[in-house]
């Protein structure tokens, strides 16, 4: 293996590519300390020692963190450590980690998801909203399972209600080309077509 580019990064750290690949990002310091130069090969016991300890506690500590601020998803987390140049193994190991402290938990991230939602959202949107943030189909079926087991149900009909006394809309008074603007936006928010028409047309 040969350090074929020392990309910077900033001004303190340096992206090291290895036999032309993109490996990690190290620190300028831990260039020195590894003896790291472009055009010169990197030792076995050198790449072993920086992807398999100093790394991965980098990663994982990366990873605390996150955390402390807000939750994350486990591909939310996982970006985030890609922006970071972590190497992909290096990446799982760490959100391993992070999952089997329950630092992150895509279930328990859609549960508390739908709790704060489910009032304002359908649950289409909801559903889109957190697939986009990386959480699985099954987990948010299960999160949805756990929310109503609770006795928790949700009321799209009364949001639909609300959004049309938000916009100032008349069923009585509205032509067609109101109808059709309105369904559209409606639509556009993942409410149920037979609802939105339920309630246009009353």
């Amino acid at each position: 293996m040969v350090v074929t580019l020392l990309s910077e990064v900033s001004a303190s750290r340096v992206k090291v590519y290895i036999d032309e690949y993109p490996a990690f990002i190290l620190y300028k310091g831990e260039l020195r300390k590894y003896g790291l130069r472009e055009g010169e090969p990197i030792a076995e016991r050198v790449y072993e020692e920086l992807v398999c300890g100093v790394l991965p506690k980098r990663a994982k500590q990366r990873c605390l963190n996150l955390i402390k601020s807000r939750d994350y998803t486990r591909e939310q987390l996982k970006l985030k450590l890609k922006q970071g140049g972590y190497p992909e193994q290096v990446i799982e190991e760490a959100l391993d980690y992070a999952a089997s402290g329950r630092y992150i938990d895509d279930l328990r991230y859609a549960e508390s998801f739908i709790v704060c939602s489910h009032e304002h959202k359908s649950r289409r949107r909801i559903e889109n909203d957190l697939l986009q943030k990386g959480v699985s189909a099954e987990t948010i079926a299960a999160a949805w399972l756990q929310w109503e087991g609770e006795g928790n149900v949700q009321d799209e009909e009364e949001q639909i209600k609300a959004l049309l006394t938000k916009k100032h809309f008349n069923a009585e008074t509205a032509d067609r080309k109101e109808l059709q603007k309105m369904y559209a936006f409606l639509a556009r928010k993942g409410f149920d077509g037979d609802k939105i028409r339920r309630l246009l047309l009353k």
